[in-house]
């Protein structure tokens, strides 16, 4: 048992599986007890066959569980993609409503989703902010850190970045630099500047990457003019673990990046994938050492080629838009050393891919959204499309990210339009929903309802026992 913990404590991605098994000691000793007086000298064997299977019954809910939960933007492992469940189809900002509160602040982050607990980004009176609701609306506590930096862009504020947590602590990210992390009752553990520390950032417009928790640590990438670098940060203390330099010298703004990161399997190794300055790189989780790169996404140095959409992996392959929405690729992911030749299994032109929204894979398919409304599954290993659909023309951009719930896409205008497609077998759309504010925020599907971010409030969203009408 002892060897057991040990193993699970330097697994650190196996936490919540750690707790429960390094928990089990005592009630292993307890159960020899109790089978000892209870009937002196009965085999104990079956006091250690109902341990292994108790045991295993509760490993066993630890999945569903993390499953139920939205820890990072775009959910579990960045996917999109939510658990099973029966979500919410026909709703608006009074329809289907079980609540909604009114936020502090602006902000463009996602909320992320922790058992009962909600965390939201913003910038409130100036200060980087986080607040902490229940799902249930009420609102916990809300802890202001400082000076932040407003937005640039219309749509763009200091609180871009979505929050992230394993459980035990969240952490946030700032347009200012600004890094926090905090327990679930906020109190804070450590906070720290990067800006101060490796320098100011470079960006062009409003810092947008969110960082994502990896074992011990939390990851962020910093992608623009000058150094680029990937760093991990300690969850107890705010210590640098390590520091990785991913510099590239790309053509004007063409090495400016938005994307987060994502945690991948590869042939049954970790590996931390990061896309922008015109490559896609995998990344050891232990040292952020650089395993291999995938490179070619400019080859006519073209200026002005920032991403913002990421990519997203699924079955062995990472889908990546680029070239400002026009262009999208299928990559093999893996290898050693410079992939580049080996790794493009397929290339699409021409208002192939996204500039804003994230792609979706699921099933041996890829979803993709493009910014005016048009969406396109693909086969996910050729780049072959299996469909496309149009979403209404409208002055408006799609900003969100889709995500998949239950069959169901979820594509949000940046007017507040909610449209819900059925992608089962091709495209339906199945109802159009009127938020009655802007929405920036990737929609977040959470135990048979939605929390949406809008400007101005939070919504949470569910057909089941919900009132026609809320209060503010």
């Amino acid at each position: 048992m002892a060897g057991l913990c040990a193993l699970a404590r330097r697994c650190g991605w196996r936490r919540q599986r750690a707790r429960i098994e390094c928990s089990a000691g005592p009630l292993l000793a307890s159960c020899r007890e109790f089978v000892s007086r209870l009937m002196p000298g009965v085999a104990m064997r079956r006091c250690c066959f109902f341990f292994v299977v108790s045991t295993v019954a509760l490993l066993g809910q630890v999945p569903a569980r993390s499953a139920d939960n939205w820890p990072q933007w775009r959910g579990p492992g960045g996917t999109g993609i939510a658990a099973e469940g029966a979500y919410p189809v026909t709703f608006s900002d009074k329809q289907n409503v079980l609540w909604k509160a009114k936020l502090s602040g602006r902000g463009s982050s996602t909320p992320v989703v922790w058992d009962d607990a909600v965390f939201v980004t913003a910038l409130v009176d100036g200060q980087d902010a986080l607040a902490c609701y229940t799902l249930a609306g009420e609102k916990k506590w809300e802890k202001a850190f400082g000076p932040g930096r407003e937005g640039k862009h219309r749509n763009g504020t200091g609180a871009n970045p979505s929050p992230a947590t394993d459980g035990q602590c969240v952490v946030a990210y700032y347009k200012s630099g600004r890094v926090a992390c905090l327990d679930f009752e906020g109190n804070e553990r450590w906070q720290l500047n990067l800006q101060e520390k490796y320098g100011k950032d470079t960006l062009w417009w409003d810092l947008g990457t969110s960082p994502i928790i990896v074992g011990d640590n939390v990851i962020i990438a910093v992608m623009h003019a000058g150094e680029g670098y990937l760093v991990a940060l300690d969850l107890k203390s705010g210590d640098v673990a390590w520091k990785q330099d991913r510099t590239y010298e790309r053509p004007e703004e063409a090495d400016q990046a938005y994307t987060t990161p994502q945690l991948v399997n590869i042939d049954g190794r970790d590996v931390i994938v990061v896309w922008g300055a015109d490559h896609l790189t995998g990344h050891d989780p232990a040292t952020g050492e650089k395993l291999w790169e995938s490179g070619n996404f400019n080859p006519q140095n073209e200026t002005y080629f920032r991403v913002i959409a990421s990519h997203v992996a699924g079955d062995g392959v990472a889908v990546v838009p680029f070239g400002r929405g026009k262009s999208l690729a299928g990559v093999k992911l893996g290898g050693q050393g410079d992939v580049t030749q080996s790794s493009r299994l397929w290339t699409k032109e021409g208002d192939a891919g996204a500039d804003v929204p994230t792609p979706v894979i699921h099933a041996g398919k890829a979803f993709v959204l493009g910014d005016s409304g048009v969406l396109t599954c693909r086969q996910l290993t050729t780049g072959d499309e299996v469909w496309t659909g149009r979403l209404p023309r409208h002055r408006d951009k799609y900003y969100a990210s889709p995500v998949l719930a239950g069959g169901k896409l979820y594509c949000t205008r940046e007017d507040g339009t909610v449209f819900v497609v059925d992608v089962t077998n091709g495209f339906k759309r199945l109802a159009e929903n009127h938020m009655g504010e802007r929405i920036i925020a990737t929609p977040v599907p959470v135990r048979n309802s939605l929390l949406i971010r809008g400007e101005e409030h939070l919504f949470r969203i569910s057909e089941e026992d919900a009132p026609q009408v809320t209060a503010n």
